[in-house]
C-alpha cells in the first residue's frame, strides 16, 4: 500500500535494506516494513552448503586419476560477498541474479584449481596411500585461497571418497599386490602344510619312541624271563647233580656192598669148600654103609622109613612076601596130611 511492503527473513539469511547505497539494516532474521520505491533488499544465505565434485587430474608420473569427493562451505561474512556479487531480491522474493548459484562453481573451481596444484607434487602410488593427508592439505590450502578468502567464505569440510586410477594403471598396480597376497597365501599354506607334516613327524617320532620303548621293556622282560630260565635251570642242573653225585655214590656204595657181599660170600664158599674137604678128606675110605648110617643120624622118621623102602625095594628079590599093618598105614597116612 503506497509502496509500503512488509519483509521477513529466515534465522540463517543475513537480510540488509539498502537506501540510497548505504546500508540503513542489516541483520539475520529481521522482519520490518520497507518503502520498496526507494529500498533494495539484499538476502545472504549463511547455511553450509555442501557440493560433491568428481574430476579428472594428472600426477607428478603422469597418470590420470578421478578424484570424487565433497567440499563444505558457508558465507562467514555477508557484508562482504555481498559487495563483489548480487544478492538482491526482486519484489517476488526471488534473487534478481543468478550469480548465488554460481558460488558452488566457483568453490568447485577454487578445489580443482588446489588438487591440481598438489597433485602435480605427488605420484600415482604416493596419492593412494595419502589420500587423508591429501584431503587436509587441500582443506587446508582452499582456507586460505584468495578465491575463498576474499569472498568471505569459510571452508567447513573438504573429503575425498575416492581416488580412482584408471583401470589399466588399476590392474597394473593391483598385479604387485595381488601377486603378493597370492604368495603370502601360497607361503601360509605351505607353512600350514609344513607345520602338519612337522607335527606328524612328532607324531611318528613319538611313536616310533613309544614302539621302541615297548620293544625295550619287552627285551628286558624276555631277557629277564630268560634269565630266571637259566638261573632255574642251573638251579635244576644243580640238583641233577647233586642227585646224580647222590646216585654215584650211592652206586659206589652198592658196588662196594656188592664187592664186600662177594668177599663175604667167596670167603663163605672157601670156608664151606674147606669144610667140605676136610669131611671129604675125613669120609675118605669109609663105606658107603657107614656113608649112609652117618648121613641119617640125625635124619627124621620119615626120612628113617623112607630109606628102610629103598632098601626093600633094593632086596625085593631075596624078599619072598612082605605085609603092611593097617596101622603103618594109617600112621604114614597120617604124617602126610
Amino acid at each position: 500500500m503506497f509502496g509500503f511492503r512488509y519483509i521477513k527473513s529466515a534465522p540463517s539469511d543475513y537480510l540488509m535494506q539498502v537506501r540510497d547505497g548505504q546500508v540503513v539494516r542489516e541483520g539475520a532474521g529481521l522482519a520490518f516494513f520497507y518503502f520498496a520505491p526507494r529500498s533494495t533488499l539484499v538476502s545472504v544465505p549463511t547455511t553450509v552448503n555442501e557440493v560433491p565434485f568428481m574430476f579428472e587430474e594428472i600426477t607428478r608420473d603422469f597418470q590420470s586419476v578421478t578424484l570424487q569427493g565433497q567440499v563444505s562451505f558457508r558465507i562467514s561474512d555477508p557484508k562482504l560477498i555481498s559487495q563483489q556479487m548480487n544478492y538482491a531480491l526482486l519484489p517476488n522474493g526471488n534473487n534478481a541474479s543468478d550469480e548465488p548459484e554460481k558460488l558452488p562453481l566457483r568453490v568447485l573451481n577454487a578445489v580443482k584449481a588446489q588438487f591440481r596444484g598438489m597433485l602435480q607434487e605427488l605420484d600415482l602410488k604416493g596419492l593412494l596411500q595419502a589420500t587423508e593427508q591429501l584431503a587436509h592439505s587441500a582443506r587446508q590450502r582452499l582456507s586460505n585461497a584468495p578465491a575463498i578468502r576474499e569472498l568471505g567464505l569459510q571452508v567447513i569440510d573438504l573429503s575425498i571418497l575416492a581416488v580412482k586410477p584408471t583401470p589399466e594403471t588399476a590392474r597394473a598396480l593391483e598385479a604387485p599386490v595381488r601377486e603378493t597376497i597370492l604368495k603370502e597365501a601360497d607361503d601360509a599354506t605351505y607353512g600350514r602344510r609344513n607345520a602338519a607334516i612337522e607335527q606328524e613327524r612328532i607324531v611318528k617320532e613319538n611313536e616310533l619312541r613309544s614302539e621302541l620303548s615297548v620293544e625295550q621293556k619287552k627285551r628286558e622282560v624276555q631277557e629277564n624271563r630268560i634269565e630266571s630260565e637259566r638261573a632255574l635251570l642251573e638251579k635244576r642242573q644243580q640238583v641233577q647233580a647233586q642227585e646224580m653225585a647222590g646216585k654215584v655214590k650211592l652206586e659206589q656204595q652198592n658196588a662196594e656192598l656188592v664187592a664186600l657181599e662177594g668177599e663175604n660170600e667167596r670167603r663163605e664158599a672157601e670156608t664151606r669148600a674147606y669144610g667140605i674137604k676136610t669131611m671129604a678128606d675125613a669120609l675118605q675110605g669109609m663105606d658107603a654103609r657107614t656113608l649112609q648110617s652117618l648121613t641119617m643120624a640125625n635124619a627124621s622118621p620119615e626120612a628113617m622109613m623112607a630109606m628102610g623102602f629103598q632098601n626093600l625095594a633094593d632086596n625085593a628079590a631075596k624078599i619072598g612076601e612082605f605085609n603092611f599093618s593097617p596101622d603103618l598105614l594109617r600112621q604114614l597116612a597120617s604124617k602126610k596130611a
